[in-house]
């Protein structure tokens, strides 16, 4: 892969027409998000699994709610990093950026905010795995952000459909379910036509997100792997810069 990674994955970058960013957890770890397993209080008596389900929700949609408001509060207390902001500022400058994430914060949308381009609404943001910070009707079709925090006290204050009155949920993708055709299609849609891939704080081992990246590469992108630790994708890289995103991406992009 060459003795100068940095420099090839700009080559590489700077070439293309078009390109797809996967990005996973190692990019908002270094924001400070936290993997929301709680180290003490209520949540140490719970695992994610036991939360994160529709079958949870049905059961008690009080504690559901309770669970992903504290999360809620923990991201907020978080800002976008230099990695965030760095493939902001790319996308701002080439619309032929797609960025896929399998990140369920809003880091992204907020460091897009910063740099210009409205990304909470943009074609070109792909959330596999859904938005903590929106909500979605448990009937019909509605979705929502979450600009106000949510009154978990009882069930009577939990937030319902404006459209229809039906509960309204997490717009996440639980455990149990599969993520949304429709975004998981334009992804690889856009990996098959993608001249290059960066994949930035992912190991590779979350299916079927992790296929994007190799969808790119059989379709004979050139991939380049930004992590500091090892991945699913370092057999296959044609660039590795072990190195936290947050350090490099500035000087890549």
């Amino acid at each position: 892969m060459g003795d100068d990674p940095l420099g090839r994955a700009r080559e590489l970058l700077g070439a293309a027409e078009r390109a797809v960013v996967l990005t996973g957890a190692g990019v908002s770890a270094e924001s400070g998000v936290p993997t929301f397993r709680g180290s003490g209080g209520l949540w140490k008596r719970f695992r994610p699994e036991d939360l994160a389900t529709p079958e949870a929700f049905a059961r008690d949609p009080r504690l559901v709610w309770e669970w992903y408001e504290w999360r809620r509060g923990l991201i907020r207390g978080c800002a976008p990093n230099p990695a965030h902001r760095a493939i902001a500022s790319w996308m701002a400058r080439g619309p032929g950026v797609t960025l896929v994430t399998q990140n369920v914060d809003d880091l992204h949308e907020r460091a897009g905010r910063e740099a210009g381009p409205d990304l909470d609404a943009a074609p070109r943001l792909l959330k596999l795995h859904g938005s903590i910070v929106h909500a979605r009707c448990t009937r019909c079709a509605h979705r929502s952000r979450l600009d106000e925090a949510v009154d978990a006290t009882s069930e009577a204050t939990l937030p319902r459909c404006p459209a229809c009155r039906s509960p309204l949920r997490p717009d996440v993708v639980w455990f149990g379910e599969t993520l949304p055709e429709t975004v998981l299609g334009a992804a690889f849609e856009a990996a098959a036509r993608c001249d290059v891939c960066l994949v930035v704080g992912t190991t590779g081992a979350v299916y079927p997100a992790a296929a994007v990246a190799h969808e790119a590469r059989s379709s004979g992108a050139p991939l380049i792997v930004v992590d500091p630790g090892p991945t699913e994708y370092d057999a296959v890289a044609d660039t590795r810069v072990n190195a936290p995103a947050g350090a490099v991406l500035p000087l890549i992009l």
